[in-house]
């Protein structure tokens, strides 16, 4: 739902125009050093960026899902791993406490997050719990006015920079699955948590994660999200939903550039006196991504949309997150393709796109895990 389309196109051209002169520019500076400068860190501060889908009432710009999506097309225009930086803290590192949080819990941290004062960052995968989030063995245990935590999450993004770590952990060892999972708020510095080596990706440099390790890790009760135990994993599952349609969104951002260099290449490169974009095997595959890119746009819009009107998405949200980002990986091979030998250089950039995009197919669940919701829900819904 778009609340003001004027507005929204002066935040909109103001992105692009950051995208293009600040982003895109320093790509390949990134990538080489693994790290965002600091100076870009502040522009996208000041630019609001750490909170737009943040409420008003603290601070943030409180896009509706459909304005964020939006936002995330122009955001993919430039390499994804600057998005990743301020994307948990709109996302699945505050969205946690927006859904659920007390009111306390939001008055103390939502402004911090808007701000970019401190780092949002979600942390439910374990070393032997991924797809099968419900098997997580991170332990919380009630002494006092504490809960003492135990366990290691694994593939936590922007943990080497997190301020808070929204943690899922299991409060009541009694029950198996997710109803004995709640969700905590844990600060950096707190005594017992610790973080792993950053890790060696294949892709998206200057987006780090790493292991993040409790031992008789000390929380106060009053960072237990919402103040009730056992409804972590509904809070982690409503955080998805969101996070699925952004993650769609951001596969075709980053589609779109990848497919407008591809056919600016195309346009350009000549081979027997002509440019290859003459070519109809060329053409055929600027084609079908073209096509494919505007399906993916449409769905993404549409589950936006009925997520705006408070409408369950979970299925809606797969769907996008399924079919966008299979769809990314396939532009980004027919981009090198056409690219041809300079596809395999990185210093024209394609290459650096074709291993950043692998990722979106795994991440926030897998292709295969989004199969499996879509088709249980249609199961469930048939069995009334």
């Amino acid at each position: 739902m778009i609340r003001d389309q004027e507005t929204l196109n002066v935040l909109l051209d103001t992105i692009t125009r950051f995208v293009r002169e600040r982003l895109v520019p320093n790509e390949a500076l990134v990538a080489e050093k693994d790290r965002i400068p600091d100076e870009l860190v502040a522009e996208m501060k000041e630019l609001g960026l750490f909170g737009l889908s943040i409420p008003e009432e603290h601070g943030g710009m409180g896009l509706t899902m459909e304005e964020e999506v939006l936002a995330t097309f122009e955001i993919g225009h430039a390499s994804p791993c600057f998005r990743s930086l301020f994307a948990t803290n709109n996302g699945i590192g505050g969205q946690g406490i927006v859904i659920d949080g007390t009111a306390a819990q939001k008055a103390h941290y939502l402004p911090r997050l808007v701000t970019g004062e401190i780092i949002g960052s979600f942390a439910l995968t374990e070393p032997d719990s991924g797809s099968d989030a419900a098997s997580l063995r991170t332990t919380a245990v009630r002494e006092g006015d504490s809960y003492v935590l135990n366990g290691t999450k694994r593939y936590i993004t922007n943990a080497p920079e997190a301020g808070i770590f929204t943690v899922m952990a299991r409060t009541d060892p009694s029950r198996k699955g997710a109803d004995g999972i709640s969700a905590f708020i844990v600060e950096r510095g707190t005594p017992g948590l610790s973080l792993g080596a950053p890790d060696e990706k294949m892709g998206h440099k200057g987006s780090h994660t790493c292991d993040v390790i409790f031992e008789d890790c000390r929380v106060p009760a009053a960072n237990l999200i919402g103040e009730r135990e056992g409804i972590g994993f509904k809070t982690a599952m409503k955080v998805l939903d969101k996070g699925r349609i952004n993650i769609a969104a951001i596969s075709v951002g980053v589609a779109e550039r990848m497919l407008e260099d591809a056919l600016r290449y195309a346009c350009e490169r000549k081979q027997f006196g002509k440019p290859i974009a003459e070519f109809q095997l060329v053409q055929a595959m600027l084609a079908d991504s073209k096509a494919e890119l505007y399906a993916a746009r449409c769905m993404v819009i549409d589950a936006a949309r009925k997520r705006d009107e408070g409408r369950d998405v979970g299925t809606e949200a797969s769907c996008a997150k399924m079919f966008a980002s299979e769809m990314c990986g396939r532009v980004a091979d027919r981009a090198v393709q056409i690219f041809g030998g300079a596809g395999y250089l990185s210093e024209y950039g394609i290459e650096r796109f074709y291993r950043d995009v692998r990722l979106f197919r795994l991440f926030e669940g897998t292709t295969q895990i989004q199969q499996l919701v879509i088709a249980r829900n249609m199961i469930r819904a048939h069995n009334g």
